[in-house]
């Protein structure tokens, strides 16, 4: 059994091959990281061109996991990404071939270019770690990453995820254009030869697996619990939002500020760790009333509102 030091040394090692492939993106690379020891999910809202294929290429060639990557179009069909069972004539029976959504690292591009049908096919893959087939369970590898893509400028031909896929996934972020002088280093590591080509594998799924159960034994004092359900109930309560944050939230929000806390090195959680953390869990969960909108509330000025108004517990020496 590997200590826990050996295991925070392979995941520092993880984030520095993202860090060579994705200057200047380190809060972004420790929210992917975030999610895959929460055994979480991401939904990247982005622009083309930012880096989100070789992020998520990096990602899975530093864990030796394999990645499949899915193109949605409106002609997509649920079996394109669940598999099929085909009938073999020499064996008699039909045998099921998986389709893409059987691996280690998946990434479902322009996932709002599917059809509805479609995106419901990913649900149970999400929530329930394996597929079904001609009524058949077949679990899905482990560990188990799906990361979702959208653009948020362009919507013609695309169908919005509904509100109870959107709850299945962690955490939701963007990792935006460099600044210039990160876009000049970009330039001149890639001069000739892309970063992605030397990344080595450091981890293995075992690995991986141990860090999850790791970060799942990280301690969160009975006040942080409260202080975490206390701003997920006041999401509810804001008088500009229609919809507020779902227990689901608040369980994800726990199980990511124990990944965040094991990411730092920390084996307990403190109020910062949450802090950080609700909008990336909580913004994409809410639904904002149209007239607050028109004030001008978003989903960040409402959390940072909630955070003011809500005391942060303080460890009392004994």
């Amino acid at each position: 059994m590997e200590s826990a030091a050996v295991h925070l040394q392979a995941i520092r090692q993880i984030e520095r091959n993202l860090e060579a492939c994705i200057l200047g993106k380190t809060s972004e690379i420790q929210l992917l990281l975030t999610a895959l020891l929460a055994g979480g999910h991401v939904l990247l809202e982005d622009v083309p061109g930012t880096g989100k294929t070789v992020l998520i290429k990096a990602l899975a060639k530093s864990i030796h996991g394999q990645f499949r990557r899915i193109q949605c179009n409106p002609d997509l069909l649920p079996t394109d990404i669940t598999g099929v069972s085909i009938y073999h004539p020499k064996q008699e029976a039909f045998m099921f071939r998986p389709g893409p959504v059987m691996t280690n690292i998946l990434l479902v591009d322009e996932i709002n270019r599917a059809t509805t049908k479609t995106q419901s096919a990913l649900l149970e893959a999400m929530e329930e770690r394996h597929i079904t087939a001609d009524g058949e369970l077949h679990p899905l590898p482990s560990p188990f990453l799906l990361l979702a893509t959208q653009n948020p400028i362009d919507f013609e031909g695309t169908y919005t995820l509904p509100e109870a896929q959107l709850d299945r996934f962690m955490l939701k972020f963007s990792l935006g254009y460099p600044d210039e002088a990160t876009e000049q280093r970009m330039i001149m590591s890639q001069a000739r030869r892309h970063p992605l080509e030397d990344i080595e594998a450091v981890a293995d799924s075992e690995q991986i697996y141990a860090m999850q159960q790791q970060a799942r034994d990280v301690h969160i004092d009975d006040a942080v619990v409260a202080y975490i359900v206390a701003v997920t109930r006041a999401t509810r309560e804001h008088p500009g939002v229609f919809l507020g944050a779902s227990p689901r939230a608040t369980l994800a929000l726990v199980q990511a500020s124990k990944a965040y806390a094991y990411l730092q090195g920390r084996s307990f959680v403190i109020p910062d760790d949450v802090k950080f953390l609700a909008r990336y869990v909580l913004g994409h969960r809410m639904i904002l009333k149209s007239e607050a909108i028109m004030d001008g509330l978003t989903a960040g000025s409402l959390l940072d509102s909630v955070f003011q108004s809500i005391r942060v517990p303080v460890r009392l020496e004994k």
